[in-house]
């Protein structure tokens, strides 16, 4: 299994080191560990890992949920294209709860499907609509601790919130730039603390509120820079709160604290290792390891912390910029 550190991989090693030196430690830079699902997956959009460091992937197009050990052996799948129990249309975002079982964002049947972490089916919620518990477009979901369910009920630019048998509980958000308002959110995230964070896709932003809907705070606006976005397609936490964010159209990942301070990032346009084509959702397991679903390479990437290697943000975004370019929108 061959690891590619990106730190290395930057031109010029003794600029490097002497940058690093000068440069206050705030954050880990990631390394390529391997990747898996080229010949078997068909545009992958959502993943999501358990606490067993199961990997868990939406099979987008061949409408399936796929599931995989941690270093991408395959386990088992169910699924097949259409509207019945356990079958999808546009499965997206997953979400896993704290007893293994999974949640589907079946996006083009308007609901959210529940299944046992065997595939066995269990439930589903949803209808096409605008009011309480119905969707237009549910791309995001998102469990919390206490098992209430978090939906990005996208094209009603809204949040709403599910017990843990899918009874309304409350929503929050409209069309708008404002604060606690939407435009296209396409994925929700939780943290160990309760706190909901939203890819709040046509704004360029993530917005974080409390999980009855309290507004937090927001980062993030359009362009290439560190901290700015092309679109948001995914996002997850870790247990120590910080922000993973697909940042789809730049084609690369970036992390945040949980205040949205700009950590690190990586990843640039291509199809080579550590390389991304549009990637949509990403996930985090117990250990720190980053999954991201490089979608239009149709495979999934798995990345660790580099323990070795520290770097403050500023330094790694200007050597990464420096090395690869930046990343163009599409």
């Amino acid at each position: 299994m061959r690891e590619v550190s990106f730190a290395i991989r930057v031109a010029g090693l003794t600029a490097w080191a002497a940058l690093m030196t000068a440069a206050p430690a705030s954050s880990q830079l990631y390394v390529y560990v391997t990747q898996w699902g080229g010949g078997q997956l068909d545009q992958p959009q959502g993943i999501a890992a358990d606490r067993s460091g199961n990997v868990f992937v939406a099979d987008t197009y061949n409408g399936s949920i796929r599931k995989y050990t941690r270093d991408g052996g395959y386990l088992t799948s169910w699924g097949k294209p259409g509207s019945g129990p356990g079958e999808f249309d546009y499965p997206h975002e997953l979400a896993i709860d704290d007893s293994g079982n999974v949640y589907v964002a079946d996006t083009n049947n308007q609901r959210i499907q529940k299944f046992a972490g065997d595939g066995t089916y269990l439930t589903q919620w949803g209808s096409f609509g605008s009011g309480a518990g119905q969707f237009q477009y549910p791309w995001g979901v998102a469990v919390d601790g206490d098992g209430d369910i978090y939906v990005g009920d996208s094209n009603n630019h809204r949040i709403q919130k599910l017990s843990r048998d899918g009874e309304f509980v409350s929503e929050w958000g409209h069309f708008g730039n404002g604060q606690g308002d939407f435009e296209y959110p396409n994925a929700v995230a939780v943290d160990a603390a309760g706190n909901l964070y939203v890819a709040d896709n046509s704004n360029h932003r993530v917005q974080k509120f409390t999980s009855s809907g309290g507004y937090l705070t927001q980062w993030g606006s359009a362009g290439t820079a560190a901290g700015e976005f092309g679109a948001l397609y995914g996002i997850a936490a870790d247990p120590e709160g910080n922000v993973y964010v697909s940042d789809t159209f730049n084609n690369r990942v970036e992390k945040f604290s949980s205040d949205g301070s700009f950590l690190v990032e990586w990843g640039s346009q291509g199809s080579g290792d550590g390389d991304f084509l549009t990637p949509f959702n990403l996930t985090v397991d117990d250990q720190g390891a980053v999954y991201v679903a490089d979608t239009g390479n149709n495979r999934i990437q798995k990345f660790a912390p580099d323990h070795s290697v520290r770097a403050s943000a500023a330094t790694w975004g200007g050597l990464k910029t420096r090395y690869r370019g930046q990343a163009s929108n599409r």
